[in-house]
This record gives C-alpha cells, structure tokens and sequence, in this order.
C-alpha cells in the first residue's frame, strides 16, 4: 500500500507541474531577441541614431572568426575593397548589404556588421568579421574565433 500510495503522489505532481505553462518565458525571451534599442551605433560611416532597430535571430552559438590583414585592399565578392577597419562580415549565404547583428555569447558585447563577402571557407566557421569588429566584441583575443549569437536586420 505504502508504493502504491508514493506512484499515485508522484504522478499527481507530475500532473501539477506539466499544468503551468512555459510560454510566458519563451514569449520574454523573443520579445529580448526582437527589439532592441540602439541610442548611437557606428557601422562603418552610417550612423543610427535613436531608433528601434528590428532584429530577428539567425543562428546561436556558432563560430565567428576575423579575416588576416594579408586580405586588405583586395577586392571582395561584392566588388568591394576590403577594408580591415570597417565593420564588414563575410557569410555563405547572406545577400551582400544586408545588415547583421553580432553578440559574443561569453560577455554579451555586440557589433553591426554589413555583409559583403563570401565565406568563411573553414569548416565549423559561420561568419568572418573584419578584425575591427571581431576586436570590439572580444575585448582581447584568445583565439582567432569566438562563439556568437547572430541576427539579421528586419528590414
């Protein structure tokens, strides 16, 4: 009687438990991916200036490395000039321009980047920041790569 009486309690808990609903914590946490406030961002010459900027998340915890300085003033896959000092991205399949919201998962310091480039061409690797951007979410460098978050500009 007395394992009878403890399945019938363990199952009533379990019952009491599975009744409260998660969906108020998944709903905090895409409202904090969604919007986010922006008071000043430099992103290469452009300045955004108190606005709400729209973000939606892309791909969590992949690997965000920089591009070598051998790689200065060659031309990128967009025609551009690469320029390590300005805040640029390469990714496989974004469209060139397209505005991308880059978090370091370990202290949470962010970059907007603007895609124009293919690459990385390393296997494991997502996206390949100037070495202007990926020093400024990292603060100081390990390593030549970083976990990050990333998101795209809704626009």
């Amino acid at each position: 009687m007395k394992l009878t009486t403890q399945i019938i309690s363990f199952l009533g808990l379990i019952i009491v438990l599975s009744s409260f609903k998660s969906s108020s914590i998944i709903n905090s946490k895409q409202l904090n991916y969604n919007v986010i406030q922006i008071d000043s961002v430099l992103t290469d010459s452009t300045v955004v200036d108190s606005s709400l900027l729209v973000y939606t998340p892309y791909k969590e915890m992949v690997h965000a490395s920089y591009y070598a300085d051998k790689f200065n003033g060659k031309k990128t896959a967009s025609g551009e000039k690469f320029d390590n000092e300005l805040y640029t991205a390469a990714h496989k399949t974004l469209k060139f321009g397209t505005k991308v919201k880059v978090t370091n998962t370990v202290n949470n310091e962010s970059v907007i980047v603007t895609v124009n480039d293919r690459g990385p061409f390393v296997k494991g690797r997502e996206i390949d920041l100037s070495k202007k951007a990926f020093m400024e979410i990292a603060k100081y460098k390990l390593r030549g790569y970083l976990i990050v978050n990333i998101e795209v500009l809704e626009e």
